[in-house]
């Protein structure tokens, strides 16, 4: 997966380093071709031949967390064929690469996303789901500051992907996988707008902290601020 390099992405990822009375708020996006180099073309077929199966062969999603306790108007069907077993959404095998992929990248060298289970992500059920999520948690935690940003930040990746023709998957490991698994996480965020037509992903991660947890050597340390650091923007 190569990053696009983005200055307005780059601004706004400034912009995502907040920090309030009781949380600091650590957030990126990042846009990403799912155009395949070399490298990545000899990832993908060992990712195929150690499961045994093909590139359209479908996958088991779990259900997005946004929708938990409701009833969204979204399809899900069985995956087994069967009309009384569990329902749920799918994913080929070449959309859930691009996605480990991505978070490969995202977070290379830190974590080793390679043996992520499509049980581990979610397809969301609409855009303005989505939006309202992030909005509610950035706005809670963030206040004006984000509210003066968020016309900025949803314009942006809405020229980047055009969300409209997007799917929008999330990565919703176990504590154990999750790179924002640290003590004193008080929510966080992994969502990605895949755009088949442009052949694109962007990548929106964030998590608040609360700041009494020191942020250790691992992916944290590549956003931690200053304490000294200016707070406006």
């Amino acid at each position: 997966m190569k990053l696009l390099e983005s200055t307005r992405f780059e601004a706004i990822n400034n912009a995502l380093c907040i920090k309030t009375g009781d949380s600091k708020i650590i957030g990126r996006i990042e846009s990403y071709s799912c155009k395949m180099a070399g490298n990545d073309k000899q990832l993908y077929k060992r990712f195929n031949a150690e499961q045994g199966v093909t590139p359209h062969d479908l996958q088991a999603l779990s259900p997005p967390q946004t929708s938990l306790g409701t009833s969204p108007a979204q399809s899900y069907f069985s995956i087994s064929g069967d009309e009384d077993g569990p329902l749920c959404d799918t994913i080929s095998r070449k959309t859930l690469f691009y996605l480990i992929a991505t978070l490969n990248s995202a977070f290379h060298p830190d974590y080793d996303f390679s043996d992520a289970k499509s049980h581990e992500f979610s397809k969301e059920p609409s855009l303005q789901w989505v939006m309202n999520s992030v909005d509610s948690n950035l706005s809670a935690t963030a206040g004006d500051h984000y509210r003066t940003l968020r016309s900025t930040l949803w314009a942006a990746v809405e020229d980047e992907i055009s969300l409209n023709e997007c799917d929008i998957y999330s990565y919703n490991p176990d504590l154990a996988s999750d790179p924002f698994g640290e003590d004193g996480c008080l929510w966080s965020f992994n969502y990605f707008f895949y755009n088949k037509k442009l052949k694109r992903i962007v990548f929106f991660t964030c998590r608040a902290i609360n700041p009494l947890y020191g942020l250790d050597s691992g992916v944290g340390s590549d956003f931690a601020m200053d304490e000294d650091e200016d707070d406006s923007y």
